[in-house]
């Protein structure tokens, strides 16, 4: 008598996959739980400082809110925004604020390229330069703004014994003017705050492959062509963020105005930030100066969005060539 073999059981061909499709799905949970645990402490802050405020901000700028009263106060609807609108003093601010921008946005993106560029070819000492550049920057803004203020003290500030050493006569200082005291509060923002974009690209540079600029060299480019052909172009998403990040933290000037003219003389200086400051704190409107505070956020939006149309144009018409 024979025994009949024995044949395995098929096995599910679905039951495999399906096993792994439920063990990665409970993986695939657990990791993303584990990535909301991590990401919680920063979005706990980011709404409490961050979008609550906002939304606080709109809310009261249809409101006659007083730091004088609580709650929000009466409605207002767009009367905050007519009366800001109609005030001199907003445009000027808004205007000292643009021009603040002009000044500081070009020399603080150009002399950060030329200098990194220049770092970035030195064989040694480049650690000299990279704390050199970026050590002004980790200053706070009051101990900048006395320095600054030392410099440009008329008679005798360093300022005015450069221009007598140079056979000038030293005027009244170039804060105490109002033609000049803007390009004074520029120049101690260059100073301060251009390691940050040298740092930036210092970084780029150094992510451009050697090889490039060695067969560049072979075939005979010179050094601006090198620059022209190879640096620039690779470092063009270096460039627009620099010019973002500067226009969007210049449009927010606010430390160095107040700290080194208060605005003066008169208010010749005086930007959108330190007005929203005194109309919210010193005449006690919440309402108004979150008007003005809306209509600042708008004008920095806009700006920023027409950088961001304006590279794209000219990143399809490059690619269209």
């Amino acid at each position: 008598m024979t025994t009949a073999p024995v044949l395995d059981r098929p096995t599910d061909a679905t039951t495999a996959p399906r096993r792994l499709r439920t063990s990665r799905g409970v993986t695939t949970r657990g990791q993303s739980r584990s990535g909301w645990l991590f990401l919680a402490p920063f979005g706990l802050f980011y709404v409490a400082f961050l979008l609550g405020p906002t939304v606080y901000m709109i809310v009261t700028s249809f409101f006659n809110t007083s730091t004088v009263r609580t709650g929000l106060g009466t409605f207002a609807g767009f009367a905050n925004y007519a009366e800001m609108l109609g005030r001199s003093d907003f445009w000027s601010s808004l205007w000292h604020t643009l021009q603040f921008t002009l000044y500081t946005t070009p020399p603080l993106v150009v002399l950060a390229f030329v200098f990194a560029v220049l770092t970035n070819r030195m064989n040694k000492g480049q650690w000299f330069f990279r704390l050199a550049f970026f050590l002004p920057f980790i200053l706070p803004s009051a101990t900048i703004s006395l320095i600054w203020v030392f410099i440009f003290t008329p008679t005798t500030g360093l300022f005015a014994s450069l221009q007598s050493a140079l056979g000038m006569t030293p005027g009244s200082g170039m804060l105490s003017s109002p033609n000049t005291a803007m390009i004074g509060v520029a120049i101690a923002t260059v100073w301060w705050t251009l390691g940050f974009n040298f740092v930036l690209y210092l970084a780029g540079l150094q992510e451009i492959p050697r090889e490039l600029y060695e067969a560049a060299a072979v075939d005979g480019a010179s050094n601006w062509q090198q620059i022209k052909s190879i640096t620039l172009p690779l470092l063009g998403r270096t460039t627009t963020l620099v010019i973002l990040l500067q226009i969007i933290a210049s449009l927010k000037i606010f430390d160095q105005v107040y700290l080194m003219t208060n605005g003066g003389p008169g208010i010749s200086t005086q930007v959108s930030l330190q007005l929203i400051t005194g109309v919210g704190f010193t005449d006690n409107r919440l309402g108004a100066a979150s008007a003005a505070s809306v209509l600042l956020f708008i004008v920095i939006v806009a700006i920023a969005v027409i950088r961001q149309l304006i590279e794209r144009a000219a990143a399809k018409r490059e690619i269209g060539a």
